[in-house]
C-alpha cells in the first residue's frame, strides 16, 4: 500500500501547477493533468516505491514544460537524482518551445528514438512507460467515442495518422513485453490496445 506523504502531496501539488494551462491533445476539453494523476494511479497498483509514483507525476514535465519555468535542475532539487533518471528515461528529446508543424515532421524520427532509449532504460522507467501508454490508450476511446473520426485532427502524428500509430505501440508493446518482468500490466497494455484496434484504429 502507498504512504500518503507530504512529499508525495508536494508533488501532486506542482505537478498541477506545472501543467495548469495545458489540455489533453485527445480531448482538448480535458485538463492535462488528468493524464499524470492517472499514470501515477496505474503505477501506484503495481508499485509502492514513491520515487516511481512521483517521477509517474512527472512523466512529461521535461519534454512539455518550458524550462525557463521547470528545468531538470529543479526536478532534481525538488525530488532527488533518482526521481530526475526515471522521469529523464521517459522523456522525448523535445523542446517545448518547437512548433506544431516542426512536432509532426519529426514525430516518426523521435518515436523511434523514444523506443531506442527504453530498450536500454531500467524497470521503474519501463513501469512509467507502460502505464503511460495504457492511459493514452483509454484516452483515446474516450475521446473516440466524444469526437469519432474528427479526433485524429488533435494529433502531431502525420499521415496516415492510424497506421503510425498502430505501428508505434505494436513496437511499444514488443519492447515491453521483452524487457519488463511486470507482465500484468503488460497484459493490461496489450487487452487496451487490443480494444482501440478493434474499436479506432480499424
Amino acid at each position: 500500500m502507498v504512504e500518503f506523504t507530504s512529499r508525495l502531496v508536494k508533488a501532486i501539488n506542482l505537478a498541477a501547477q506545472l501543467h495548469k494551462d495545458q489540455r489533453r491533445k485527445a480531448d482538448p476539453d480535458i485538463p492535462f493533468i488528468v493524464h499524470p494523476f492517472s499514470v501515477a494511479f496505474i503505477v501506484s497498483q503495481h508499485t509502492s516505491d514513491e520515487d516511481v509514483i512521483i517521477a509517474a507525476l512527472f512523466h512529461d514535465v521535461l519534454e512539455d514544460v518550458k524550462k525557463e519555468k521547470y528545468s531538470d535542475r529543479d526536478l532534481i532539487r525538488d525530488f532527488g537524482e533518482r526521481v530526475y533518471k526515471v522521469v529523464k528515461g521517459v522523456s522525448e528529446q523535445k523542446d517545448a518551445n518547437i512548433s506544431r508543424e516542426e512536432e509532426r515532421r519529426t514525430w516518426r524520427q523521435r518515436k523511434q528514438k523514444y523506443i531506442d532509449i527504453l530498450k536500454k532504460e531500467s524497470k521503474e522507467a519501463l513501469l512509467v512507460a507502460c502505464a503511460d501508454k495504457i492511459h493514452n490508450l483509454y484516452s483515446l476511446l474516450e475521446a473516440y467515442k466524444r469526437w469519432g473520426g474528427r479526433v485524429w485532427e488533435n494529433f502531431n502524428a502525420p499521415d496516415p495518422k492510424k497506421e503510425n500509430y498502430i505501428w508505434y505501440y505494436e513496437e511499444m508493446i514488443k519492447v515491453l513485453d521483452r524487457k519488463l518482468k511486470n507482465k500484468r500490466i503488460v497484459a493490461q497494455l496489450k487487452e487496451v490496445f487490443k480494444q482501440a484496434r478493434t474499436e479506432i484504429f480499424t
